[in-house]
């Protein structure tokens, strides 16, 4: 069977991550004068770059060195789209998942969406904390305090503003929901768009769904099936 798993914050919680929608999450916390829906845009990277990169490091960069845990190694060998840009299923070994909403070690040429452009390690080890500003302004190559197209570099994170694009390999994502025979969803909340999609997909076609989660979102389809667990708790069932 050609199982298509779909996994989300959930599954990382377990590594020391916070969650984006629990109380501790990320969107929960947002800077002294921006929330984390108004931070987490192309908008607020273009006009406040200071302010973005700052709140981006201390959000997402400052767990850049977790592990995987027991989940992410068991994936290690599934087909897999995660909508988490924490790069712990390639750590644990997954040589050919799709993250979806971008990478956190990697970076891009800041460009305009539509560009073919590809992603660049990004070297946090370089950033000196005791200057934290200037730092992250030289490590994104940014001068005047405004990021310039095609010259300055652009965290490797899909922003609220923008759109899924074949640098997020959208096509392949979409096309592995086409082949899948079933799609189960660990550890989301099904508020992004990339969840909506596959269960149209899945509806369209036919595909039977199972959620995992210990509060299951309802899903609009009618071949689902509730696993009201863990990620953790599911696999050793399985």
């Amino acid at each position: 069977m050609n199982t298509l798993y779909i996994t989300g914050a959930g599954v990382s919680a377990a590594s020391g991550i916070p969650t984006f929608r629990g109380e501790d999450g990320f969107w929960t916390i947002g800077s002294k004068n921006y929330t984390p829906m108004e931070m987490a845009t192309r908008a607020m990277y273009q006009n406040n770059p200071r302010e973005f990169l700052a709140w981006y490091y201390n959000r997402f960069a400052t767990y850049r060195n977790h592990g995987p845990n027991d989940v992410h190694h068991w994936l290690s060998d599934k087909n897999l789209i995660t909508q988490n840009i924490d790069g712990l299923d390639g750590k644990a070994g997954n040589k050919n998942y799709i993250a979806i909403h971008g990478r956190l070690d990697q970076m891009t040429l800041f460009h305009e969406q539509v560009e073919a452009v590809k992603p660049l390690m990004t070297p946090w080890d370089s950033v000196d904390e005791s200057r934290l500003h200037d730092s992250l302004f030289e490590l994104f190559n940014i001068q005047n305090q405004t990021p310039e197209l095609n010259h300055s570099f652009k965290p490797f994170v899909l922003l609220f503003d923008e759109y899924y694009s074949e640098l997020y390999r959208i096509s392949e994502a979409q096309q592995r929901m086409l082949n899948a025979d079933k799609m189960v969803f660990m550890g989301t909340s099904f508020s992004v768009n990339i969840t909506q999609m596959a269960i149209e997909i899945a509806r369209t076609y036919d595909i039977p769904i199972e959620v995992v989660d210990p509060n299951p979102a309802h899903a609009l389809h009618p071949n689902v099936s509730y696993k009201k667990m863990t990620a953790l708790e599911y696999i050793q069932h399985c």
